[in-house]
C-alpha cells in the first residue's frame, strides 16, 4: 500500500461464523500469530515466525474475521510517529506527508484508508489513542487487565494493553467485545464482572450523555495548540448540548507523569529486550570474538537508533545507584497520578482532554528532536500510569489536520467512556 502500512500482508482466515465475519481486521505487527512473520518493526526480529496465537488472534479467529495482514509500526512500540520502524516510516493516509502517529500508526492508517475494516493496536503510553487522533479515527485503551497480553510481545509489561481502532465508536466497542476478557495464560488478566461492569459494550455506543458530568483537567488543555483547543471546546459544547454537563478540575499530578513514564518504562524495556542477544532471540551473526562480543554486535546491528536509547536510558535507570533516584520516585509518581484520578472521579463521571495537544508532524519533522516526540505524549500517558480506559475519537480538523478528543474513566469503566464518545463519533 502506498502508505506503507502493512510489515506482512497476508491473510488469515477465521471461522465461517460469528460476530465478526466477514469483516477485515489488521493486527499490529508486535502480537504473535501462528506461522506468520512477526517482526514488532525491527530487523531483530525480520525472520521470526512464532509457533503460537496471541490470545487476541485466536479470538479474532473464533469470532469470524478475516486478518488482512501484520501492520507496520515503531520498532518495538517504541515512538510517537512510526517512523522508527526497520520497515521504514508510514505516511498518514488522512493527512498525506504527515505521521499517522504511533507506535500503531500502521494500524490507524489502514483503517483510515479502508484496506481493513477494524484494527487492533497497542498502548503503552498512548499507541492507540495517539494514531486514531493522527489519523481521525476511533481507538480504545482498555484497563489495564481487561485484554490479554498472552502472546504480545512485550515494551513495558505494567502499561501496555491490547486496543481496537475503528472507524466509529460502535465499531471499535463491537471489536472489544470480542478480544476482552480474562485469561488463564494471563495472569494480569482480570473478570469484567468481578468489578460490576460486563462485556456488551457495543450496546453502550448509544449517544445518550443525558446527566453525564465531565472533568477538563486544565492541566492537559492549556498547552495545546491553539486550534486543536478550538476543536476540544467545541466538542464540549456538543455534549453539554446533548444534556451533558462539564466543570473544571485539578490533576496536579501529569505535569510529572511524562518524566515517571518514560522512566518505568525505559526499565521495563531494558528488562524485556536483553532477551535479544542473538542466541535466545534474533540474528546470531556469526561474529568473531567472545559471546560479550557477539551479543554486542547482535544489539548493534539487529535494534535502531531510538531502541537503543532507550536501553540504555533504562538500564542507567535501574542501575545500582541510580534505581532509588529515578525508578523508585518514578514510581512514587505513578501512585500520585492514580491517586489524582481517584480524588477526580469522586467528583465527575468522565475526564476529557484533547488527545494529543498538537497536530500531525510533518514526516521527519521530530526525528532529530526525541525530546519534541516524547513530550507529545503528555495527556495520554498518565491514564498508563493509572491502569485506566481512555478513548479517543476524532471531533474535526485544525488547520487541515485531524484533531482527537480523549475522554477517561474510572477503572473498568469502558461502557461509559464509550457512551460519551458515541455522542461525539
Amino acid at each position: 500500500m502506498s502508505h506503507n502500512g502493512y510489515i506482512t500482508e497476508q491473510e488469515i482466515q477465521g471461522g465461517d461464523d460469528g460476530p465478526l465475519a466477514g469483516r477485515t481486521v489488521a493486527v499490529k505487527d508486535n502480537l504473535s500469530t501462528e506461522g506468520v512473520r512477526t517482526t514488532c518493526g525491527s530487523d531483530m526480529l525480520a525472520e521470526y515466525v512464532p509457533p503460537y496465537d496471541a490470545t487476541v488472534v485466536e479470538r479474532l479467529k473464533q469470532a469470524g474475521a478475516t486478518i488482512t495482514g501484520k501492520t507496520n509500526m515503531d520498532e518495538f512500540g517504541m515512538g510517537t510517529t512510526t517512523e522508527t520502524s526497520a520497515f521504514g516510516p508510514v505516511e498518514n493516509p488522512a493527512a498525506p506527508g504527515h505521521v499517522p502517529g504511533g507506535s500503531s500508526g500502521g494500524s490507524a492508517a489502514v483503517v483510515a484508508a479502508g484496506d481493513a475494516d477494524l484494527a487492533l493496536g497497542t498502548d503503552t503510553g498512548g499507541s492507540v489513542r495517539c494514531p486514531a487522533a493522527f489519523c481521525g479515527v476511533v481507538g480504545i485503551k482498555p484497563t489495564y487487565g481487561l485484554v490479554s497480553r498472552y502472546g504480545l510481545v512485550a515494551y513495558a509489561n505494567s502499561l501496555e494493553q491490547v486496543g481496537p481502532i475503528a472507524p466509529t465508536v460502535e465499531e471499535a466497542a463491537e471489536l472489544l467485545e470480542v478480544v476482552a476478557g480474562p485469561d488463564d495464560r494471563d495472569a494480569t488478566t482480570r473478570d469484567a464482572t468481578d468489578h460490576g461492569t460486563d462485556y456488551e459494550f457495543a450496546a453502550a455506543a448509544d449517544g445518550d450523555v443525558e446527566g453525564l458530568s465531565v472533568g477538563v483537567p486544565t492541566e492537559l488543555v492549556e498547552g495545546a495548540q491553539p486550534g486543536v483547543r478550538e476543536q476540544f471546546w467545541a466538542a464540549i459544547d456538543d455534549l453539554e448540548a446533548a444534556g451533558a454537563s462539564s466543570r473544571e478540575v485539578s490533576l496536579p499530578s501529569v505535569e510529572h507523569a511524562v518524566e515517571a513514564y518514560y522512566v518505568i518504562a525505559m526499565g521495563e524495556a531494558s528488562s524485556n529486550l536483553a532477551r535479544y542477544d542473538g542466541v535466545r532471540y534474533g540474528s546470531p551473526g556469526g561474529y568473531e570474538g567472545d559471546w560479550n562480543d557477539s551479543f554486542a554486535r547482535s544489539r548493534e546491528d539487529g535494534f535502531g537508533e531510538e531502541v537503543k536509547r532507550r536501553i540504555l536510558l533504562g538500564t542507567y535507570a535501574l542501575s545500582a545507584g541510580y534505581q532509588d533516584k529515578y525508578y523508585r520516585k518514578a514510581q512514587d509518581a505513578r501512585a500520585w497520578v492514580q491517586q489524582d484520578f481517584d480524588t477526580a472521579f469522586e467528583a465527575v463521571d468522565v475526564l476529557a482532554s484533547p488527545t494529543m495537544p498538537v497536530t500531525p508532524f510533518e514526516l521527519g519533522e521530530s526525528l532529530d528532536d526525541p525530546l519534541r516526540m516524547y513530550l507529545a505524549d503528555a495527556n495520554t500517558t498518565p491514564v498508563n500510569l493509572a491502569n485506566l480506559p481512555a478513548i479517543s475519537v476524532p471531533v474535526g480538523e485544525a488547520d487541515g489536520l485531524p484533531v482527537g478528543l480523549q475522554l477517561v474513566g474510572p477503572a473498568f469503566g469502558e461502557k461509559r467512556i464509550i457512551r460519551a464518545g458515541s455522542a461525539l463519533a
